[in-house]
């Protein structure tokens, strides 16, 4: 196990977190809080008026008078971006939506952290990928997204590339952790629909390598407290099928198997358009860094499916339940009993 995070230089605060009502900018608002308190402040967009708390501010990233009001009232030493519209089918259908949430918001950062010489670690995806391959991908494979999401995460890469050649990019795959609506992200999204006895239909051949929120945050903040720069694919070393989260989800949560349906990702429909194996392989990051940063998900080798039908298996004693699945999949055990030792 690898010594925790670096901690942030006192030049690289006060930290911004940007798109905390995504997964993964909900959860690092709470890591970096509690490590950095009242040092740490989170926006979200305007409209997204339920999510309140301390540090947590309405400010629409591509308001470019609201954000500069902003860093000039505070100075930020570094920012975190976790902006993004990952709603596929609403960027298939608005693809205005989806370069002012993805591109212009990153430009607009840019606008201010550039100047001022502010740490900026932007998160983009494995959907910048087509997954036509056996995955494996490398940063240097090229970039052929197959969803506007896709096509302009890379965009929003691009322009952080011309602008700020010191700031560092993080290719996740899926964020495994809450969020705060209870039904955003891979885990709530589909525990809902299980909750309330709603089919869920997810697909065989679309992988990913997804990572616990607990490790990412981890990792972003040695990222931001160093000067990593350039582009870094950050998933974990587990493959998975969409299909087969569901299948962890639905057996660890103690849902009614029955409520789960998987298909080829060529029988959804044309919109929005599916990847394929868009798994990546974070060698560069390892070597960078001098370890793994990240344990797979799910870390217990018992939460792994061996079949299709593998969610239907219910051995005696098996403590499948709501509980026992945001211990083992929202939160990463080895992590909390970490926390629990110290």
């Amino acid at each position: 196990m690898h010594d925790p995070a670096l901690p942030l230089p006192k030049h690289r605060l006060p930290l911004l977190i940007t798109g905390v009502s995504g997964v993964a900018g909900y959860n690092a608002l709470d890591y970096f809080q509690k490590r950095y308190p009242g040092q740490v402040f989170g926006i979200r967009p305007s409209d997204t008026w339920r999510l309140v708390g301390p540090g947590v501010l309405g400010c629409d990233t591509n308001d470019c008078d609201a954000m500069k009001r902003l860093f000039d009232r505070h100075t930020f030493g570094s920012v975190l971006d976790c902006t993004g519209n990952c709603a596929l089918k609403p960027c298939e259908l608005n693809p205005s939506i989806a370069w002012r949430d993805n591109v212009e918001s990153v430009q607009n950062l840019l606008r201010l952290t550039v100047p001022s010489g502010c740490r900026l670690v932007h998160l983009s995806v494995d959907l910048v990928y087509s997954g036509r391959g056996d995955g494996s991908y490398v940063e240097e494979d090229p970039t052929d997204p197959v969803t506007v999401y896709g096509k302009t995460m890379v965009a929003g890469e691009q322009a952080v590339l011309a602008a700020d050649p010191g700031a560092c990019i993080l290719r996740m795959s899926l964020p495994m952790g809450v969020s705060f609506n209870g039904h955003a992200g891979a885990i709530d999204w589909i525990q809902s629909r299980f909750a309330k006895s709603r089919p869920a239909t997810l697909y065989y051949d679309e992988i990913r390598t997804p990572t616990y929120t607990d490790c990412f945050n981890e990792l972003c903040e040695t990222v931001l407290a160093g000067d990593l720069a350039g582009i870094f694919h950050a998933g974990g070393p587990r493959r998975l099928s969409l299909y087969q989260i569901a299948q962890i989800v639905n057996r660890a949560g103690g849902y009614d198997p029955e409520l789960l349906f998987g298909t080829p990702r060529f029988d959804a429909g044309p919109i929005p358009p599916r990847a394929g194996n868009v798994s990546m392989d974070s060698t560069k990051l390892m070597r960078a860094l001098g370890y793994d940063p990240f344990d797979p998900w799910p870390l217990s080798d018992a939460l792994v499916p061996t079949d299709r039908d593998w969610h239907r298996q219910r051995p005696a004693g098996e403590p499948g339940s709501p509980e026992f699945l945001h211990a083992m999949l929202a939160v990463n055990p080895r992590r909390r009993d970490r926390a629990e030792v110290a």
